[in-house]
């Protein structure tokens, strides 16, 4: 990945975020303490602050999204994507870069596939991204598909079945994130 391939895709991101900010609370209202979008507002002025620099090395501008979502996003958001982010800048290539930010979303979060967190979409999009075929669909359905499962991480555990039937929070702002992905590509 170039760098200006990384700062087109979190800006967009940061864009996407932004603009959904409502949405993500109130996805988070269910099943969450109604402040994803909230978090993820203040992480996404935190990337364009970012983004404001100039870099020639894609693996440095990764570092500082990563330090800027963990000092500024609250919350476990903040902290996972910020590992996320991290291990990614320590990889050059997407699927690579990808990766390692699986690995560093399960190291900080515990978290395993089907438990309704942002790894249900992490994990089918890096099948996609190796495969050679990720598009919007395939972001869609791995987003949709975190509305039928029980809950077994983070806030919404404590709801129980009533987590049953919503969309998980962090995966529809990781949604986010590989379209903006998708659209760098185009």
């Amino acid at each position: 990945m170039t760098t200006e391939n990384i700062k087109k895709w979190v800006s967009l991101w940061a864009d996407d975020l932004l603009a959904n900010k409502d949405y993500l609370d109130e996805l988070d209202t269910p099943i969450g303490d109604d402040d994803h979008g909230t978090n993820m507002e203040r992480g996404a002025k935190a990337i364009q602050e970012v983004l404001m620099n100039e870099y020639t090395d894609p693996q440095e501008l990764t570092k500082k999204v990563a330090m800027a979502l963990l000092t500024k996003v609250g919350g476990a958001s903040g902290v996972i994507y910020g590992t996320a982010f991290l291990e990614m800048s320590k990889e050059t290539s997407l699927p690579e870069m990808i990766k390692a930010g699986i690995a560093g979303i399960q190291k900080r979060g515990k978290a395993e596939f089907g438990e309704k967190t942002l790894l249900d979409v992490w994990l089918p999009i890096e099948d996609a991204i190796l495969a050679g075929n990720l598009d919007e669909d395939k972001v869609t359905a791995a987003v949709d598909a975190t509305i039928p499962l029980l809950a077994k991480k983070g806030r919404a555990e404590f709801v129980g079945e009533e987590s049953i039937g919503h969309v998980d929070p962090g995966a529809v702002s990781s949604g986010y994130l590989f379209k903006a992905l998708i659209k760098v590509g185009e």
